[in-house]
């Protein structure tokens, strides 16, 4: 057995591998895993001290395993883990992860793989990891992960309640390492149905089956008025939790029934049979120890498999993989179905497309009648009237290094099919997800602080502005951030105070004594919207083009009407005062002087508030890889300043777009 840091048990340099499946070679994200694993792939004839690799049991691994036996040279098996993808290899997708085997298939019983033994021979009593699992555990059935995840969650299941038996392809390398054919899947329906007289019967078919790729062994043949055929691509976590009964011959399902609370009947010998968690039909001898589930999970997604993370091009623990295919997963199922986008300006076309554009191509029209049929529809916040049904889009708090209203392409998005964040006035989606994550497990209360403390080690804000921090007067330093006064948030939430001179009177009426520092919006100062205001008599100083993260560093609260500068001190724990109604107050962080809606009633903690509105709320593309990628690249990408350039000519157009700006604010 080897590890994954590119030495053997013993410590010493791993073999070069030597391959006869071509797919080693073709697949890049498959050779640069094995790459980074430590192992150096061949082709031709192996020395001593070599080794062979072949495809866990498909068609080709007879080829590696002849000669292998030939020259006396030891296997490795290598597979998908049991996190995969979105769809099936068949459909070209690369995985996120691999198991690497030396002792044989983990799916063949006939003989203990690496992982069996891990099962049977590991402590498995750490509880620091057993504690990463359960978390782990808890936030598959959160996201959905499956093997492949992508799934459609609304897609409508069966009424509960009912039995649950599991199709398999035919010719599985894992059916036929445990022996089962045809006959065995016929027999396995008949115990569901005699083990349980009168229940409905669910048969759910493989997702290589309902794209074509391999036959089931059921068919409409086996449906009557108990047994039904569920060949839809549904949520599995939530079609476990109607059932009173699962059966499997050896899917990689049943492993998930067991995570989900079942106690699945076993008609193969899976690893995971045996271990106490299911009823085995044909049990292994062998396996007489006693598992938990966060054990088993431990064994098999922590310390079997070796995880991949694109991003940055390096492996990763199993919690880093979750993160990729959560974001993954989250634009897959909210894109696949094709967007119609109204109200979107030329410029942002292209970024747009970027984000939501990669499964079907957007289509631009403010008519919705030339949407094709189920396809969603989407508008610019902005523009959006009260009775728009369309799901609103806005740029996030983590958008760019650079002005919206100079063309910077951003770098997150929020899509919200309830109302917007800005807007106090109607229910969001983001207080929605703020309300959920009153209580966080440990695993999200960890990611959350290391987010804030990535973010304020940083200097990290919304637009990432360099500039000098002027000599700051001695005193109790109240920061006063201007904002655009024709921006969306004032004019749905400022409340009474809704200009930057009222904000400024209000604050210098309630703090006569302190020293007040100005810092006027970027898009004000770089000409490009209205707010400019006459600080004479109010502010003891304005902070013109300081970088707003430098000043609050330097600041004792901060008095706001809107701005997510308040946001972004809540963070570095500054006190914030709030005049209006911004989506981070009424949650008990913050002091509330304007009216606030009623219905935020939940108590979240400064990390549950985060985790909602960095992590659950908006979209990420990560300018490099242009994949939807999680909040920590982008983080990442912003603190090492690898973001593209926009194009000179932005600079132009939002000129144009600020004077047009302007003259309809002035003239409204």
């Amino acid at each position: 057995m080897t590890r994954h840091d590119g030495t053997d048990m013993a410590g010493g340099k791993r073999p070069r591998l030597f391959v006869y499946n071509g797919g080693f070679l073709t697949q890049p994200r498959l050779r640069r895993m094995l790459a980074l694993a430590g192992y150096d792939l061949r082709l031709g004839l192996p020395r001593p001290g070599d080794a062979v690799a072949v495809w866990g049991a498909g068609p080709t691994a007879h080829r590696g395993l002849a000669i292998a036996a030939r020259r006396s040279t030891p296997v490795l098996r290598v597979e998908d883990a049991l996190l995969r993808s979105l769809h099936p290899g068949r459909a070209g997708e690369p995985p996120i992860g691999l198991t690497l085997d030396w002792s044989g298939p983990h799916f063949d019983p006939a003989q203990p793989s690496d992982l069996e033994r891990l099962l049977a021979t590991h402590p498995l009593d750490d509880s620091a990891l057993l504690n990463r699992a359960r978390d782990a555990i808890a936030r598959m059935r959160e996201i959905g992960l499956t093997k492949y995840s992508g799934y459609d969650p609304d897609i409508a299941l069966p009424r509960a309640p009912y039995v649950l038996v599991i199709d398999q392809t035919r010719g599985d390398a894992s059916v036929t390492a445990s022996g089962a054919d045809l006959a065995r899947f016929k027999e396995m329906l008949v115990f569901a149905q005699l083990e349980h007289p009168g229940m409905p019967v669910v048969i759910k078919t493989h997702p290589e089956t309902r794209a074509g790729y391999r036959p089931g062994h059921f068919g409409p043949e086996d449906e009557n008025d108990r047994v039904r055929l569920l060949s839809e691509p549904v949520d599995p976590w939530a079609l476990m939790e109607g059932a009173v009964g699962v059966y499997t011959v050896s899917s990689q399902l049943g492993f998930e029934a067991i995570l989900a609370g079942h106690r699945p009947r076993v008609f193969g010998q899976p690893f995971y049979s045996g271990w106490g968690l299911t009823e085995d039909e044909a049990p292994l001898p062998r396996r007489t120890r006693r598992l938990t589930r966060a054990q088993i999970f431990a064994a098999a997604m922590m310390l079997y498999p070796i995880w991949y993370d694109p991003y940055r091009d390096r492996l990763c623990e199993l919690e880093g993989a979750m993160d990729t295919l959560e974001a993954q997963v989250q634009a897959w199922r909210e894109d696949h179905h094709g967007w119609i986008a109204s109200g979107m300006r030329l410029w942002k076309r292209k970024p747009l497309q970027g984000f939501f554009g990669s499964e079907k191509r957007m289509i631009f029209s403010d008519d919705p009648a030339r949407a094709p049929a189920g396809r969603r529809r989407m508008i610019w916040a902005s523009g959006a009237t009260e009775e728009d049904t369309a799901v609103r889009v806005e740029d996030g708090f983590l958008r760019s290094r650079g002005l919206g209203a100079k063309l910077v392409p951003p770098l997150s998005l929020v899509t919200d099919d309830l109302g917007i964040y800005y807007d106090p006035r109607r229910p969001s989606r983001l207080e929605a997800l703020i309300g959920r994550r009153t209580a966080l497990r440990p695993d999200q209360s960890l990611r959350a602080q290391r987010l804030i403390a990535a973010l304020t080690a940083a200097g990290l804000s919304k637009y990432n502005l360099d500039g000098a921090l002027p000599e700051l007067p001695p005193g109790q330093r109240i920061l006063v951030p201007g904002q655009v006064e024709n921006d969306a948030s004032i004019l749905t939430g400022a409340g009474a105070i809704r200009t930057n001179l009222a904000l400024l009177q209000a604050v210098r009426a309630a703090n006569p004594q302190a020293v007040i520092i100005y810092k006027p919006h970027p898009d004000v100062e770089a000409g490009l919207r209205p707010g400019a205001v006459d600080t004479e008599g109010l502010a003891d100083l304005v902070a013109h083009r300081a970088d707003p993260m430098a000043l609050l560093s330097q600041v004792d609260a901060v008095w706001t009407m809107t701005s997510l500068l308040g946001f972004e001190a809540l963070l570095r724990g500054v006190d914030v005062t709030s005049l209006g109604a911004p989506f981070y107050a009424g949650w008990g962080l913050t002091r509330d002087l304007g009216e606030i809606p009623p219905r935020r009633t939940a108590r979240p903690s400064l990390e549950g508030l985060v985790h909602a509105a960095l992590i659950d709320y908006p979209r990420y593309r990560d300018p490099v890889t242009r994949l939807a990628c999680p909040v920590e690249v982008i983080v990442e990408r912003l603190a090492r300043n690898q973001i593209p350039k926009p194009p000179l000519a932005n600079r132009s157009l939002s000129k144009l777009q600020g004077i047009f700006a302007t003259y309809a604010y002035l003239w409204r």
